[in-house]
Order: structure tokens, then sequence, then C-alpha cells
């Protein structure tokens, strides 16, 4: 695999890694937030997609880099 390739599968790892990270805080503070203020079960409910939204998005990019080594490896 070139350099070049290689960099921008890196590149696209941590930026998986990193929405991982960031889906997952932003998620706990508003379930704790949310517990805090009383919101809504339906407004929670809207994190809850969103968090679910951004797993399935890093899933798909995962595979997609996974296929990419796979096929240049």
């Amino acid at each position: 695999m070139s350099p070049d390739k290689e960099q921008i599968l890196a590149r696209r790892s941590r930026s998986v890694a990193l929405v991982i990270a960031g889906a997952m805080l932003l998620w706990l503070g508003a379930q704790w937030v949310g517990g805090q203020l009383g919101w809504s079960p339906r407004l929670v409910f809207l994190f809850d997609l969103a968090a679910i939204a951004a797993f399935v998005w890093s899933m798909a990019v995962i595979y997609q880099i996974w296929r990419s080594r796979r096929h240049d490896g």
C-alpha cells in the first residue's frame, strides 16, 4: 500500500475514533442533563437517535477502511 493511501486511511481511522468518542460523550451528557432538567422522553430520544446515527456512520466507514486494507494488503 502506498504511503499516501496509508495516511488517508489513518486520517479516516482517527476521525472515526473521534466521532465515536464524541457521540458517546454527548449522549452521556444529554442523558444526564435531561434527567436533571426533566426533559421529556421524546427530546431525550432525539439524542439517542443522533448517537445511533453516529455509530452507524462509524461502522460504515470502519467497513470501508477494512475493505480497503484487505483489497490492497
